[in-house]
């Protein structure tokens, strides 16, 4: 027996909006909307179902750019977003480098990122983050830029509410003001089949009694929705009332780059809306090419950062004698004159107990100094399921650790034993 699927060529592209199966078409369907196929009793093919149910859209997130910015990376995401052709594009902010009241240095910055979103062949929904607005000054330009620093829109019966998590700037908070008007817009927007939340601090981090989130959550129970965010230019993902919360990587922005395992990596995430919510992909902007494997050369100034020379720093760390595989090990700088130390790198422990750290680049090692070290199971590097707490609270924080570390030029080796109720440093054994 055979039987024809009338329609149009046309119908093969994703823009079809008509479900396919193998029944005749009916009286009234549109003949340029549907696949036309031979189809017997045994075919080639598993099914004729398309996956192209008219709900279904696709768009792009791009995260930080700035804060260190590297070098042609923005430029050429623009290039490597036209060959993927999403719908729209969103971002979570940090889009120039901004912390500066010279609004003629602001003004430049602008027209400098503005000439890369010119060049997109889709929409650019834009978000502040603190490099956007740091200052009343910069604030004061967005609004005559941009107008309004946070709004919604909703698609294809998706809500997308776009939130200023630096309300006032140069807080991590969210205003009373903008969490009221956040409850009316979800209020007018009951029907939502999703909501998508973009902003650019992980703010739900914080004391969500004080910063506003706690409102803004209150006022999305009941109801799908996930929630994308940068800042710490680091990717992990969250799990709070059920729902998924992103911390996204960086889209150019500063990184070491230590790959997938640190979260630290060039990316867009592709979001792709389905009748049971959003699938994401994220997509590493090394593995985006056009057909001939080359992407153009794009013109995209980068800062250049007052960096102190790195040397090599690996040890060892136990946690009762056992090593401490999947913990971190964060050493921060004891400065003259400033009264707590700052953070400069970090590592995490192996499955032998070793570490190898980085401050600027992937496993560089730290500048020379005098360091206090934490160790932390905190999950910042991947899951640490039942390890979380397991170390001792005073390792944790650098006001109150015990451990440290003296850097000097050349190769750095340290082991730390840390017990329960003591500490001891233990020599490297030199080969």
């Amino acid at each position: 027996m055979k039987q024809f699927l009338s329609a149009g060529v046309a119908g093969l592209v994703l823009l079809v909006a008509v479900a396919l199966s193998q029944q005749a078409p009916k009286k009234g369907d549109d003949p340029q909307s549907a696949l036309r196929i031979q189809s017997e009793d045994r075919n080639p093919w598993t099914n004729l179902r398309l996956n192209n149910a008219p709900e279904d859209f696709q768009f792009a997130i791009v995260t930080d750019r700035t804060g260190g910015r590297r070098e042609k990376i923005f430029s050429k995401a623009v290039e490597q977003l036209n060959l993927m052709q999403p719908e729209f594009v969103l971002s979570v902010g940090d889009l120039i480098e901004g912390y500066t009241t010279d609004r003629e240095k602001v003004l430049d910055q602008w027209k400098e990122f503005q000439g890369f979103t010119s060049k997109l062949q889709m929409p650019f929904f834009y978000v502040p983050g603190n490099h956007d607005v740091t200052n009343p000054e910069m604030e004061k330009i967005w609004q005559e830029k941009f107008g309004r620093r946070y709004y919604s829109f909703n698609y294809n019966g998706v809500l997308f509410l776009i939130l200023n998590s630096d309300d006032p700037p140069g807080s991590t908070s969210i205003s009373e003001t903008q969490a009221k008007w956040a409850k009316q817009v979800l209020a007018e927007n009951a029907d939502a089949r999703w909501t998508i939340v973009s902003m650019h601090k992980p703010i739900w981090n914080g004391d969500n009694e004080k910063n506003g989130w706690g409102e803004i959550e209150k006022s999305l129970a009941g109801r799908n929705y996930t929630v994308f965010c940068g800042h710490v230019h680091r990717y992990q993902k969250y799990v709070r009332n059920g729902m998924n919360y992103y911390q996204l990587a960086t889209t150019g922005g500063g990184s070491r780059l230590r790959g997938v395992r640190y979260g630290e990596f060039d990316h867009i995430v592709w979001v792709t809306m389905k009748k049971p919510g959003p699938i994401l992909a994220n997509l590493m902007l090394d593995g985006i090419l056009p057909e001939n494997l080359t992407l153009p050369e794009t013109h995209e100034p980068v800062t250049v950062l007052n960096r102190q020379a790195t040397h090599p720093a690996r040890g060892f760390v136990y946690l009762d004698g056992v090593a401490a595989s999947g913990a971190t090990v964060g050493f921060h700088l004891k400065e003259a004159g400033k009264k707590a130390p700052r953070f400069i790198g970090d590592a995490v422990v192996e499955g032998d107990g070793s570490f190898l750290v980085s401050s600027y680049a992937a496993f560089d090692g730290l500048p020379v100094g005098e360091y206090v070290v934490t160790i932390n199971y905190d999950g910042r590097y991947g899951p640490v399921g039942e390890k979380k707490g397991l170390m001792p609270a005073k390792y944790t924080k650098a006001d109150s650790t015990p451990l440290t570390a003296i850097v000097k030029s050349g190769k750095n080796e340290f082991a730390f034993d840390v017990r329960a109720d003591t500490m001891t440093e233990v020599p490297v054994e030199k080969k």
